[in-house]
């Protein structure tokens, strides 16, 4: 089985509910056997265009937990949250 990421190009627009978003967040990962792999800030673009400052990845075992915890009703909830904090594109990868 091929490992999945979830990739995030993020905008924070309220810093604080930024935190409680990113603090909250790993809860709902555990139960699908989720990795977050890197959350951080852009250094540099190095060719073309990039219209965000940050970046987190995440690695699941496969697509469906990706699905899973998308769907989650634990994820689900947060997402008004994510709307309030920031502009972000969500983007899914399969190895």
């Amino acid at each position: 089985m091929s490992s999945a990421y979830v990739i995030g190009h993020i905008s924070v627009k309220d810093a604080e509910k930024w935190a409680e978003y990113r603090d909250r967040v790993p809860a709902t990962l555990a139960p699908w056997g989720a990795e977050l792999m890197l959350r951080g800030r852009l250094a540099a673009v190095l060719a073309g265009e990039h219209a965000h400052t940050d970046t987190v990845v995440i690695r699941f075992p496969d697509r469906e937990a990706v699905n899973g915890w998308y769907a989650s009703a634990a994820y689900q909830t947060l997402i008004p949250l994510r709307e309030q904090a920031a502009e972000m594109v969500l983007l899914a990868f399969e190895e």
